[in-house]
């Protein structure tokens, strides 16, 4: 059945068409001393680099399925890949030691170009402290943007702002925030409040000082002018999309991942000045680690609404380049084969639209109930993810979050979310391989201005010459 294009459709084709003719237009420095009469790369006035973190290359499958089954749509990422205009590559994860990288290793290589060892912000294995990628750009009088589902201070966006030699250590990481970067929005309002921050200091109140406009919802977000923003909106990480979409009261005072990168964007495209921006699904990670499918999904989905938001915003410009990718992939989640030739698989994956909550929901109300009895703990899964454990399941999940040994080969999985995870499993057909990172390459997608630096294989310490390059 044909449908007539949207203004929304329209927007994005034309950009897509003048971002094509623009990335197509690069060469390496390499390729122009053998080319000389390749014409220059176009000019990058801002990038837009989106982070799905943790996103195992298999989410994207399941991604546009779950979209198809739930909205009758599929996602925009999904139409990128499939668009000619659109370079398409693989990011190289690896931490300088070890295969497989925590997303502090992850954006330090991005925003420092160097690979450190996990666990340190751009501190070099030898102790050296590297300036990171904002620090550089602003003395060339780049704005900066920060846009996260975790806390503001968390490792993804840190790496490209600050340095410090534990990650934990966000106390310090936002000090180094103030007038290096012009838009911050997320969550962990305790490391501005001097009642929570160790050293007392009135951080939220410097910021103000210096000319930010600091908001605390959803509703202040949305009526917010000023071109310098901080926005925090909850202690910690901002709620998983799944419980935010069925709370209501959350719904009204935590603004989406989408409402926040519209808030950064419109303030950069204000004015001709070069930006670079971040913006980042950050718990999709975290679903991972809790082997939490309908908790995955909800902020995949959410984060590909963003994406739709920043491709209808930049419309048919052809400046602004825009990368999309993962930091490192986390317990790779994929649909097994289920039933005789596997013809109930399908069946098996429509369950996860049943789930109402995440698993950190469940376990946050175990906490508080009266949690003597394996009985109780059934009931709770199947009011809040609609499937029944078997007696011996629920026991056994009971056991473990009562810290009593349980039988279960796999260490990876002997904890109460990799339980938890696998007994879901048996329902929606979702199998994992850990509750941790994973080594696998991940997705990368660019267009616009100078995309084609991203084709291919890209090791992640790379990347942030290539936005010195443009910006610097």
């Amino acid at each position: 059945m044909e449908t007539t294009p949207t203004t929304f459709d329209i927007a994005r084709r034309d950009w897509l068409k003048t971002a094509f003719l623009g990335s197509t237009a690069l060469m390496t420095g390499r390729e122009l001393s053998a080319q000389p009469a390749q014409p220059a790369a176009k000019k990058v006035r801002g990038v837009v680099f989106m982070v799905a973190d943790g996103m195992s290359p298999g989410v994207l499958t399941l991604a546009e399925a779950y979209s198809k089954l739930t909205r009758n749509c599929g996602t925009q990422w999904w139409q990128l890949l499939n668009h000619r205009g659109v370079v398409g590559g693989f990011m190289d994860t690896a931490s300088a030691n070890s295969m497989v990288t925590d997303s502090a290793a992850a954006s330090s290589a991005w925003g420092g170009g160097q690979r450190v060892n996990n666990g340190s912000i751009n501190i070099s294995p030898t102790g050296r402290e590297i300036r990171p990628i904002a620090a550089l750009l602003k003395e060339k009088n780049v704005r900066i943007g920060l846009v996260t589902t975790a806390t503001v201070t968390h490792a993804t966006p840190a790496g490209f702002a600050a340095s410090v030699a534990t990650r934990s250590n966000e106390n310090d990481i936002a000090t180094q925030y103030l007038n290096r970067i012009d838009v911050i929005l997320g969550g962990g309002s305790i490391f501005f409040d001097p009642q929570q921050r160790p050293d007392k200091r009135d951080l939220k109140n410097d910021f103000i000082n210096a000319g930010y406009q600091f908001v605390d919802n959803r509703n202040s977000l949305l009526a917010s002018r000023e071109k310098k923003l901080l926005g925090t909106f909850t202690q910690g990480h901002l709620p998983f999309s799944i419980d935010r979409d069925h709370d209501d009261k959350l719904a009204a005072t935590v603004p989406s991942l989408t409402e926040m990168a519209l808030a950064a964007l419109s303030r950069f495209l204000a004015d001709d000045r070069p930006f670079l921006l971040q913006i980042e699904g950050a718990r999709i990670d975290h679903a991972a680690h809790l082997n939490d499918i309908s908790g995955l999904l909800g902020d995949q989905i959410a984060f590909d609404d963003a994406l739709a938001a920043v491709l209808k915003t930049l419309g048919n410009r052809d400046d602004i380049l825009l990368v999309v990718t993962s930091d490192h992939g986390n317990s790779n989640p994929g649909l097994n084969g289920i039933g005789n030739a596997y013809t109930e698989s399908t069946r098996s994956f429509e369950n996860i639209t049943r789930m109402k909550c995440s698993h950190e929901r469940v376990f946050a109300e175990w906490s508080r109930l009266d949690n003597s009895d394996a009985g109780k703990l059934s009931k709770l899964v199947k009011s809040h993810l609609d499937f029944t454990l078997k007696a011996d399941e629920a026991q056994t999940l009971h056991d473990i979050l009562s810290k009593k040994s349980v039988v279960e080969w796999n260490h990876q999985l002997s904890k109460p979310e990799g339980l938890l995870g696998q007994f879901a499993g048996n329902h929606t057909g979702i199998g994992w391989t850990g509750t941790t990172h994973t080594t696998d390459p991940t997705l990368i997608s660019a267009l616009g201005p100078q995309a084609q630096r991203f084709t291919g294989m890209v090791r992640n310490s790379d990347v942030f010459g290539h936005l010195v390059e443009m910006l610097g």
